[in-house]
């Protein structure tokens, strides 16, 4: 942890660094590729919806011996449809059904009663298809708001730039995770929605840290020659990248914990819809802020007048550097001024400096004093 430390520290003051703006189109391609697969798979195969949003009902059994496929035969021999079998805690069953009504629920019950040898009773809930539309339609308008505020703050706070590359950032991670859940075939429930607004909230927040870095370091920036504003956005980048692996590490432990164990392990079906949401979308969400949101920025910001004519000066000054034998990489931070030219006459002093003898002094006299 200490090794972490001293990189961010270094990350941090600029003493090392990873060109992530000079790579920007690496990272753009590899997006496009991902956000394209997520496309494709969402048009394929499309969501696996819930009852929650088609109508149907849920039967879930007591304790029962019987084999998931066992439930499943049963169920879609009795309703005529396609059932979703789930193992709930190893000894109960919920089974999900689209498209039953209240006459059809009760054969249903009777019927996997009778083939799974269940001698308590079957709980059954129904759902209309209507009120699954509401929901979806309530989350469709809760997802435009929150966007649009989104934008409105993130323009008033920082500035439109940032705004627009926010809100691309966001459009990428919830695309990516709602590809991931058409790919896998997860179903999707009000869980689904909870986990994917939720996520939202995690990938702005990574995202308004690298901002207000970049905010704060560009301030008066034409006013220096030392760097591009693309170079300072790389710089805000490294410094705060060990904050947002820790913080992405720290967050995704537990969702790990939900999907994995909780979903996968004890078989609980709402962790699963949840979990799977949060896991893709904080992992898109840490990755759209380094390498799409500040790119995006750098590059709408390039495209400024005052950004060109700074790079001008920036390169022409290191190109004069270098044709002085200097460094082309600009002069180093040393904590003087940027303009400062090198002192002249005496030499720089380098260790300690060791004072002359004294000649003769007190040569030929006990107490070697003077006088």
């Amino acid at each position: 942890m200490s090794k972490l430390g001293n990189l961010g520290a270094k990350l941090y003051r600029g003493e090392v660094g990873y060109d992530f703006i000079g790579k920007r189109k690496i990272w753009y391609g590899v997006s496009i590729l991902i956000t394209i697969t997520a496309i494709v798979g969402l048009a394929v195969r499309g969501l696996n919806m819930g009852i929650e949003f088609e109508g149907g009902a849920v039967f879930n059994t007591p304790k029962t011996t019987a084999s998931v496929s066992q439930a499943q035969e049963s169920a879609e021999k009795a309703s005529g449809h396609e059932a979703i079998v789930q193992k709930l805690g190893g000894d109960k069953l919920r089974i999900q059904i689209a498209g039953v009504d209240i006459k059809k629920s009760d054969q249903i019950k009777d019927a996997l009663a009778k083939d799974l040898d269940i001698k308590g009773k079957i709980d059954a809930d129904l759902v209309g298809p209507s009120w699954g539309e509401q929901i979806a339609n309530k989350a469709w308008q809760g997802l435009a708001i929150f966007m649009v505020l989104v934008v409105i703050y993130l323009a008033i706070a920082f500035e439109w730039r940032m705004a627009i590359a926010a809100l691309i950032a966001l459009i990428h991670d919830i695309t990516i995770t709602v590809g991931v859940y058409a790919l896998v075939g997860f179903e999707v429930t009000p869980g689904t929605v909870i986990g994917l607004l939720t996520i939202l909230g995690y990938s702005l927040y990574d995202t308004v840290v690298v901002f207000d870095s970049l905010k704060e370091q560009s301030k008066n920036i034409t006013k220096q020659t030392k760097f591009t504003y693309s170079e300072i956005a790389n710089r805000s980048i490294n410094g705060t990248l060990v904050r947002s692996i820790n913080t992405t590490v720290v967050a995704l432990l537990p969702v790990a914990g939900l999907l994995f164990i909780g979903g996968g392990v004890l078989g609980a079906g709402m962790l699963n819809d949840i979990s799977l949401s949060l896991f893709v979308g904080l992992a898109a969400g840490a990755y759209s802020s380094i390498f799409i949101a500040t790119p995006l920025v750098a590059d709408l910001k390039e495209t400024e007048p005052q950004m060109k004519a700074l790079k001008k000066r920036v390169l022409a000054k290191r190109a004069a550097a270098a044709a002085q034998g200097e460094s082309a990489e600009g002069p180093k931070e040393t904590g003087e001024p940027e303009d400062a030219e090198p002192s002249k006459g005496a030499p720089a002093v380098v260790g300690p400096r060791n004072q002359p003898a004294s000649r003769n002094r007190g040569r030929g006299r006990p107490s070697g004093k003077r006088r």
